[in-house]
């Protein structure tokens, strides 16, 4: 009788298919790399999963939180930070040295990765060149992001001055909710008529909530 294969663990699997082919659970099990007493690795991933709902719901939980589970130390935290922040800085650095912004995501994925996680309101500005070639990316306005605090001429101005020639921008919804206020279409619609003045493209303005994100240019409010 051919005896049964036995499944991969989850490091041999991500040797053998790729990281991509793994669930959120065996990435976490590779992560932890060892169970408890009584509690294998993959169970251990499992019940942390349970606990926070998902991987976002882990990289947010403070130290506090994370140390209520079996299992789970202070060292584990400090390790989970440092992954989570280098993650963090290879976005930034695919959005500054990319050679364009060729696909959407890339500018959702960066927004999301500088606001997503901010307790106040931020709005920034990613500038391009005529072939989208990222020139640079700036936080402009903080606090209640509205028609009164945000000011086009200020964001022209910048784009002016670096030669810029299209620009995408976005703010974060701390509440997490990324569906756009009246005051964010009024906002948007004044970004855009100064881009048309100075022949700026405006390509977007992206909301980024918590987990989700709205676009007006894929929504065709632009």
């Amino acid at each position: 009788m051919t005896k049964l294969l036995e499944p991969l663990m989850p490091r041999e699997k991500l040797l053998k298919f790729g990281a991509e082919t793994l669930t959120d659970s065996e990435l976490l099990a590779i992560f932890l790399r060892t169970g408890i007493k009584g509690l294998p690795v993959m169970q251990l991933s499992e019940n942390v999963l349970n606990k926070f709902g998902s991987l976002r719901g882990l990289l947010t939980a403070n130290l506090t939180e994370f140390c209520e589970i079996k299992g789970l130390g202070q060292t584990q935290f400090i390790q989970l930070q440092a992954t989570k922040e280098m993650t963090k800085r290879y976005l930034n650095q695919k959005i500054k040295f990319t050679e364009v912004i060729s696909e959407p995501y890339l500018a959702v994925m960066y927004f999301q990765s500088e606001l997503e996680e901010s307790e106040r309101e931020i709005f920034m500005v990613i500038f391009l060149d005529n072939q989208h070639q990222v020139i640079k990316a700036e936080k402009m306005f903080y606090g209640t992001i509205n028609q009164a605090s945000v000011h086009p001429r200020e964001i022209i101005k910048e784009a002016l001055k670096c030669n810029s020639a299209a620009i995408i921008v976005a703010h974060n919804h701390p509440s997490g909710n990324c569906t756009p206020s009246e005051s964010d279409r009024i906002l948007t619609n004044k970004i855009e008529m100064a881009c048309e003045l100075v022949d700026i493209r405006f390509l977007d303005h992206i909301i980024i909530g918590k987990g989700s994100y709205f676009s007006f240019e894929e929504e065709k409010l632009t």
